[in-house]
């Protein structure tokens, strides 16, 4: 799943897709990689859960063989002009961005390559074994991936529209990139998954390199006869409640591909201890 130089890491909202990441990010540094993680669209998901306070533009060290950063637009625009397009070091490009900036917001596809450059621009300068993208949630994955092709079909030529090739190129090589889908085993997070199978199907810009389910409640151990024979109580309750979500997430899993599992956590834990745990269960499952 992580022999790319890139991976993005995307699923319906809430599906865990930070915790995720955070977690392959951990496995593939302790297998001796340097890694990178970039928040695309937000870094608290992937701060939090590289038990880091934040992530800035600027990648630094997280963790040990891990580094991390956020993507802004502002910020990202601004490197966009300076490296992509070439403009000199001395002009205002602060004051340039902010210009552009309304361009940006209403122009179709130029915030999303804006965003979506940053990682790739890392990728294509070879300082990480590893460049892992907490993505955006699905319903807005797409934007991103295809505002290369967007901005190609819309600019005639220059350098701005073989910037756009060459990055539509990178995120469509099964060697360079992938993308890894996050999904919970219940009805939305399923239906959305496999809406987005379908859409890679009939629009292939980027490599399927795995679905991962996540957040499997582990067998009770109970038949259920066995539950009918407990006493009436909080137990039984208990272990009748377990033994229906159960149900319900193996009818879900079995509308997906096979791919790894990883388990509900019960207790209380924080985002770092949450994507410690998971990156012990990799070991097995990579």
């Amino acid at each position: 799943m992580l022999d790319c130089r890139m991976t993005f890491v995307s699923g319906k909202g809430g599906v865990g897709k930070s915790a995720v990441t955070a977690s392959l990010a951990l496995q593939a540094a302790r297998r001796g990689q340097q890694v990178l993680v970039v928040g695309m669209v937000e870094g608290i998901g992937a701060a939090s859960h590289l038990a880091t306070e934040r992530l800035d533009y600027t990648a630094h060290q997280v963790r040990s063989g891990i580094d991390g950063l956020a993507v802004n637009r502002s910020d990202a625009l601004d490197e966009y002009l300076r490296l992509q397009l070439h403009v000199p070091r001395a002009a205002p490009t602060k004051v340039l961005s902010r210009a552009l900036s309304v361009l940006a917001e209403t122009a179709p596809g130029v915030r999303e390559i804006v965003t979506i450059g940053k990682p790739v621009y890392e990728m294509w300068q070879a300082n990480y074994d590893l460049i892992l993208v907490d993505a955006p949630p699905l319903g807005q994955l797409f934007s991103y991936l295809r505002a290369p092709t967007t901005i190609a079909d819309l600019v005639p030529a220059g350098p701005i529209r073989a910037q756009a090739e060459r990055m539509s190129g990178a995120l469509a090589d099964p060697e360079a990139t992938s993308l890894i889908l996050v999904v919970t085993p219940e009805e939305l997070p399923v239906l959305e998954t496999q809406a987005t199978l379908d859409r890679l199907d009939a629009e292939p810009v980027i490599t399927l390199a795995g679905i991962v389910a996540n957040r499997i409640l582990p067998p009770l151990g109970l038949s259920a006869e066995q539950i009918a024979g407990l006493p009436d109580g909080s137990h039984r309750a208990a272990a009748q409640h377990h033994r229906a979500v159960q149900d319900q997430q193996e009818r879900w899993l079995n509308e997906l591909p096979d791919g790894p599992r990883l388990p509900y956590l019960f207790g209380i834990h924080t985002p770092g201890e949450v994507a410690e745990q998971l990156a012990d269960l990799w070991d097995d499952q990579l």
